[in-house]
């Protein structure tokens, strides 16, 4: 049986940006991106930490070492700049493979920066 589990999550990032007329996505710096194993055009469910919103979207690179957290087209109306989100990825993983996968963590400063990284048991 497959069990959808975390494998990626990003943790207390903070909006730098919003962009309404943009088509749609997160776009997070592509350093960020590798540090999480994210992947581009990668879906992802954001959480609004600020404000309780959630949203499912896709993942998008921002330019390397920009630190840029930015929600275009229509989550753009429910997140905010300076708002601390979770990104947070999902695989469907063989129940007999779980006990052998990790999650990757990122723990996020608040000028995101990644303060620590945690490979954790899923």
């Amino acid at each position: 049986m497959l069990i959808p589990f975390l494998v990626s999550k990003i943790h207390q990032a903070t909006v730098t940006a919003t962009n309404l007329d943009y088509m749609g996505s997160i776009s997070i710096d592509e350093e960020i991106m590798e540090k999480a194993g994210l992947r581009e055009n990668q879906k992802v469910d954001v959480y609004d930490i600020t404000n309780g919103s959630r949203l499912t979207t896709y993942v998008i690179p921002a330019p390397r070492g920009s630190r840029g957290v930015e929600l275009n087209g229509a989550a753009a109306r429910l997140v905010n700049p300076g708002d601390r989100v979770i990104v947070a990825a999902y695989a469907l993983i063989d129940e007999r493979e779980l006990d052998s996968r990790n999650a990757v963590i990122l723990l996020m400063e608040a000028d995101n920066r990644i303060k620590k990284v945690i490979n954790s048991r899923i």
